[in-house]
């Protein structure tokens, strides 16, 4: 199995993460969508990360959709989501809590590194921001109740989804969501970040 793109995509250490986590072998390759398109469209003409190439070489994309292919990769122990009842439902909510304010803080760096300063629209923007602090809000709340994890003791896939979102807001939109305003996500993260898989998987 190989994983196609930069760990400075929570979406890509996502996955990363994920089967670590899981005791699956892979190969990662980092490249970029911006810097190395022409590489990385000879594995995918979409070029969108991540990209995964299973076994038989087929190729999946969206993170989501990867971490689903891999949950049926492993005997049912080793499953990262919840596979059914309340676990689940409330697993599935962390979840797209998470998904939102993670495409949210992606859309703020595309603002302010992507989109030059005069086509920049400060209504979108402020928008934007708004509706990430909405979702880390109620994250915040879910982190503060931890114990230590989100659903109790063993570390589950939105856990996972969550540290990798928190670390990459922190790291490029620090300005924006300030970590003063999340006291129980920043002590979140740092146990998360503390696992050897993170460690292992750096952003940076």
């Amino acid at each position: 199995m190989i994983l196609i793109g930069m760990l400075d995509s929570p979406y890509v250490r996502r996955v990363a993460i994920t089967l670590k986590l899981m005791g699956l072998p892979f190969e990662h390759r980092a490249v970029s969508v911006f810097r190395h398109i022409d590489e990385f469209r000879k594995v995918n003409p979409v070029v969108k990360a991540p990209t995964f190439v299973c076994d038989d070489g087929t190729v999946l994309m969206d993170s989501s959709l990867i971490i689903d292919y891999l949950e049926h990769c492993v005997a049912p122990a080793k499953a990262l989501t919840p596979a059914r009842g309340p676990e689940r439902q409330e697993a599935l909510r962390l979840l797209g809590l998470t998904l939102a304010a993670c495409e949210k803080c992606v859309q703020v760096v595309y603002e302010k590194e992507r989109r030059p300063a005069e086509k920049r629209h400060a209504e979108w923007f402020d928008r934007v921001v708004w509706q990430a602090h909405a979702a880390f809000a109620e994250l915040e709340r879910a982190a503060a109740n931890a114990g230590p994890w989100l659903q109790g003791e063993r570390f589950n896939a939105a856990d996972v989804a969550l540290a990798c979102t928190w670390r990459f807001a922190q790291y490029y939109d620090a300005v924006e969501v300030p970590a003063p305003k999340y006291p129980a996500l920043v002590a979140y993260s740092a146990r998360a970040e503390a696992l050897p898989e993170f460690a292992s998987t750096p952003l940076d």
